[in-house]
């Protein structure tokens, strides 16, 4: 079991410079405090039709943090080495920094259009890694996203408002993981229990743009 107050940080980026500009998409996961908890931040920028910069940012929970270890641990990204990665280039680059315990690692390479650029590169082996790892990353931000703020139900919060009794109902419960399921989460119990540990994390939790206050009754 990985210890909870160990360091943790995790960022990936992918961008370029083009003809709309800099387009890119970023996340990190951040531990706060004692470990208990970490915040999720999420930037998408495209240019493409006037599109504006999407931030989002929300708090997650220790089981949260605890699955971002496993997957990290059990992909064994740890281990390897990006100097025989392709380099950036016109196309873009990609960017992946973990730090965990006292284990850093800071990886730079050209983007991956689809595994034949895996398996032609100098280290196929070690780039096979990182192009699953960052898939597995990218589903479970998406997820989280699409649970925080895409999906709309009565017994979501608006931004500043009070709640009592915050605990969902069990068929809304099930709701929930219903919706998780039709994304194709494979992490829907973790997200489940994510997105209503207000009050474990101290009385308040990330919905849509603001904070929710929870009262106790």
């Amino acid at each position: 079991m990985s210890n909870s107050n160990e360091p943790f940080y995790v960022r990936y980026y992918s961008g370029h410079s083009g003809r709309f500009g800099h387009e890119f998409l970023e996340f990190d996961f951040r531990s706060l405090g004692d470990g208990r908890s970490a915040s999720a931040r999420y930037a998408n920028n495209s240019n493409y039709r006037n599109d504006s910069l999407i931030r989002k940012e929300m708090c997650v929970s220790s089981l949260m943090i605890a699955e971002i270890k496993r997957i990290i641990k059990e992909s064994e990204i740890m281990k390897e080495d990006d100097s025989k990665w392709p380099q950036k280039n016109k196309d873009g680059r990609q960017e992946l920094e973990i730090r965990l315990g006292n284990d850093h690692i800071s990886f730079e390479t050209a983007k991956i259009g689809s595994l034949v650029d895996v398996t032609e590169s100098a280290d196929p082996e070690g780039l096979r890694v990182f192009y699953y790892l960052v898939q597995d990353l990218k589903a479970l931000v998406f997820s989280l996203i699409s649970l925080h703020f895409k999906a709309c139900s009565p017994y979501f919060p608006s931004p500043g408002q009070t709640v009592t009794n915050a605990a969902p109902s069990r068929s809304n419960r099930f709701k929930r993981i219903s919706l998780a399921k039709k994304l194709n989460a494979k992490w829907h119990v973790f997200l489940d229990t994510v997105c209503w540990q207000g009050p474990e994390l101290g009385g308040r939790d990330w919905f849509y743009d603001g904070f929710v206050n929870y009262e106790h009754t």
